[in-house]
């Protein structure tokens, strides 16, 4: 019988990576121009089920307009189920845990200019059933109406811990039963030595602590 104590949450550890929704309405001004033509019918958005990236049968084009919103930052979502992500944001991406990522090269480009590089496609393509749901504090619903069974709503006040055995050194993943993306401080620490995030200014990325409560 283990006698070991249980896990305890503690803030500062862990985080949901997302893009930062605060800037508003309306947003980046980045569109997926060709997205129609590498759809394969009946999916609507390019990500398939699984993760990662179809075989596509040209090279993905985003093109900037400045009426449609802003120049995008490090961290944009919204492509079709994928990330944006700047050079910058994906050399921290490919040196930390590389084996957590899937990129591809895209032509980005203004509407009234040529390609002007920088950026490309990103998918988190680990999946990992690490939460301890014993010594977290979350509301799990269960039903048959879901996927995989049950869904992870983390909604409100939460505390998360993850098993480390199953991390095994991962410190970027998705959760089997959310979706979401989360990251350890490690992952964080380097985004910020990159100079790419600060509590001033979050160029687009958003650390959101998973103990909360």
């Amino acid at each position: 019988m283990d006698s070991s104590p249980p896990s305890l949450p503690k803030a500062g550890q862990f985080f949901q990576l997302e893009p930062d929704m605060r800037r508003g309405s309306p947003g980046h001004g980045v569109v997926f121009d060709n997205v129609r033509e590498l759809l394969t019918a009946p999916r609507v958005v390019l990500r398939p089920k699984q993760g990662g990236f179809p075989p596509l049968r040209e090279k993905p084009r985003l093109v900037y307009c400045s009426k449609n919103g802003a120049p995008p930052q490090d961290l944009e979502g919204g492509m079709s189920g994928y990330w944006m992500v700047s050079d910058r944001l994906r050399r921290v991406m490919e040196d930390v845990d590389p084996e957590a990522f899937a990129f591809i090269d895209v032509d980005y480009r203004e509407l009234d200019g040529g390609s002007v590089g920088g950026y490309s496609l990103c998918d988190v393509t680990r999946t990992l059933d690490a939460l301890d749901e014993s010594a977290s504090k979350l509301h799990i619903e269960v039903s048959d109406d879901f996927e995989a069974g049950k869904f992870y709503d983390l909604t409100g006040e939460i505390s998360l811990v993850f098993r480390p055995e199953v991390l095994s050194g991962a410190h970027v993943f998705r959760l089997a039963f959310h979706g979401g993306v989360f990251c350890d401080r490690e992952f964080k620490e380097a985004v910020e030595a990159a100079g790419i995030y600060s509590a001033k200014k979050s160029n687009g990325i958003w650390f959101y602590d998973v103990v909360n409560r």
